[in-house]
């Protein structure tokens, strides 16, 4: 993978908080940007606080945080929306509207923990994957049932920077500082706040997915459990069928109402994830990691992974240990 061209021009971003914002999810992601700003000995990046309208914001921890009015903030290269609690109740026209004028002036729009909201009611994530916070998946797919939202740490899709929240923040300012001026500073960004692994773009929230479908779904998630558990010795699609005592073609055509994919590719996922899990995590061959997750070879493991994450699993571990 080639390091980005070092970058000397000053990224500016915006945070708008709002009402009951989570304070870790807002700090996880300012932290990282002044940590690049010393190791670096630059002024990389420079970051603006906003409100709706100038006065105070209390976080979810009833911290109170001083901010500019959105109506001040000058221009911006991004601006992320800071989610809480109760965030259905935190939309507002103005907010709206400044987000769309953001968008069309070309300033890339991201949102922190349950922000993804705010930016879907605005019409800003049409066309765009996006994540939220787990807690919130199901109700924004049900407020939203055409969005594509993910159940990854974060989402990175051209313009549009969605996140998790939590510690999910770091890892996707840290992976926007790695964009932008390379790996290395990432790296030692991560090493400040003793981050021991840099979680990507691909790496999953760690959810049950009785969660992601609520109770509506028994059948669906006891399925995909059914592959979890069973993840070196592959399963035929009427076996995991019978298990759950369905045919085949109710078994597919849950899969692709409700997780958007067949069983195959989804079980191919989950299989490619855990792959990735033992690939960063252990010291295990190639080899062995490839037939510990139902492949029947280390060439078409590397093939599949590859196709996947855009990297081979080799280069990737290499990159994860810092081996140039």
């Amino acid at each position: 993978m080639m390091e980005p061209a070092p970058q000397n021009e000053l990224t500016r971003y915006g945070f708008l908080l709002v009402p009951d914002f989570s304070l870790m999810a807002f700090a996880a992601a300012v932290d990282p940007l002044r940590m690049a700003n010393r190791l670096s000995k630059r002024r990389l990046y420079e970051w603006i606080l906003l409100g709706e309208t100038g006065l105070p914001v209390t976080s979810s921890s009833d911290l109170e945080v001083s901010v500019t009015g959105i109506g001040d903030c000058g221009q911006l290269d991004a601006v992320f929306v800071c989610g809480g609690v109760h965030i259905e109740a935190r939309v507002s026209r103005p907010v709206r509207t400044w987000l769309r004028n953001q968008a069309k002036a070309h300033v890339k729009i991201g949102a922190l923990c349950t922000g993804s909201y705010i930016l879907a009611e605005a019409g800003l994530m049409e066309g765009y994957r996006c994540t939220i916070h787990w807690e919130n998946i199901a109700g924004l797919m049900e407020r939203f049932p055409d969005l594509v939202v993910s159940p990854d740490l974060f989402e990175v899709d051209r313009d549009r920077y969605t996140c998790a929240g939590g510690s999910a923040s770091m890892d996707m300012m840290i992976h926007l500082i790695a964009r932008r001026h390379g790996r290395q500073l990432a790296n030692e960004v991560a090493e400040e706040f003793l981050v021991e692994r840099i979680r990507g773009q691909n790496d999953r929230q760690r959810l049950p997915l009785r969660l992601l479908l609520g109770a509506s779904q028994p059948k669906l998630a006891e399925a995909v459990a059914y592959m979890e558990a069973n993840m070196e010795e592959l399963l035929g699609l009427d076996e995991i069928a019978g298990h759950i005592n369905l045919s085949r073609r109710q078994l597919e055509r849950l899969f692709r109402k409700y997780l958007q994919c067949g069983p195959t590719q989804y079980y191919k996922r989950l299989r490619l994830m855990h792959a990735r899990q033992l690939l960063l995590q252990t010291s295990m061959p190639i080899v062995e990691v490839a037939m510990s997750c139902g492949f029947a070879s280390s060439t078409h493991f590397s093939k599949c992974y590859r196709e996947h994450f855009s990297i081979p699993p080799r280069d990737e571990r290499k990159a994860h240990l810092g081996v140039v």
